[in-house]
């Protein structure tokens, strides 16, 4: 990829903040930021995590498409949010009430959070998140009326004109495989990112809930591309 100096003519001349896991949806975040704004940086945070390939997996995606990467240190989470990704001895399973074994609570919102104090520092006002409402798995905060909530929120508190950016809001996976397509992005995505619960890169396991979500989409996006070039 070219580097960020060399700018595209109807990039914004913003700078903008990703907050990265190295999975499907962030990583088509981060294609996403990097054709519309003049700089971006990503974030991504260490909280004890059920594997740590998923950091490694974000830095070497970070470091392949030369964007300034930060690692942070959210380890008081796994310490407050016992869940099948903060503990090995949960099982990844849906409940009939609630949300998955996998949510984290607070998660989005303390991510999001210090997200936005290193954007400030960094005079970003963008963040950029993959948080969808259409595929959303029952997680409360990827919904859009929290987000809308928070960005209030964060603006207020630091008095700084934040905009949380959420490309994949209303895009089922079908519609963000399509879109990483669009971005040059749907072979990258495909085989060098982790949304695999249990921490295989590409397909993944393909049956925990993440992978099955992950192959439906992708299914359904392959199949309707076929028709439309038949």
């Amino acid at each position: 990829m070219a580097e960020q100096a060399l700018l595209q003519p109807h990039k914004q001349q913003e700078k903008a903040v990703v907050v990265f896991s190295g999975g499907q949806d962030s990583t088509t975040c981060l294609y996403w930021a990097l054709e519309r704004f003049a700089h971006v940086e990503a974030v991504t945070f260490n909280y004890g995590q059920r594997h740590s390939r998923e950091l490694e997996c974000a830095a070497e995606i970070a470091a392949e498409l030369g964007v300034p990467h930060h690692m942070l240190d959210m380890a008081l989470l796994n310490q407050l949010a016992p869940s099948a990704l903060t503990r090995q001895d949960i099982a990844v399973e849906a409940k009939e009430d609630g949300p998955p074994s996998t949510f984290v609570d607070g998660r989005n919102l303390l991510f999001l959070s210090f997200a936005a104090v290193l954007a400030k520092q960094l005079g970003a006002r963008h963040i950029v998140t993959g948080v969808c409402e259409t595929d959303f798995s029952g997680y409360p905060d990827c919904r859009d009326t929290f987000i809308k909530s928070l960005n209030v929120t964060l603006t207020l508190a630091m008095d700084y004109p934040f905009v949380i950016d959420t490309p994949l809001m209303w895009l089922d996976k079908a519609e963000t495989w399509a879109l990483a397509d669009r971005l040059g992005a749907f072979e990258f995505v495909r085989t060098r990112t982790l949304t695999c619960y249990h921490g295989i890169v590409g397909d993944g396991c393909g049956a925990c809930p993440a992978c099955v979500l992950r192959a439906r989409g992708l299914q359904r996006y392959l199949a309707a591309k076929g028709e439309e070039g038949a």
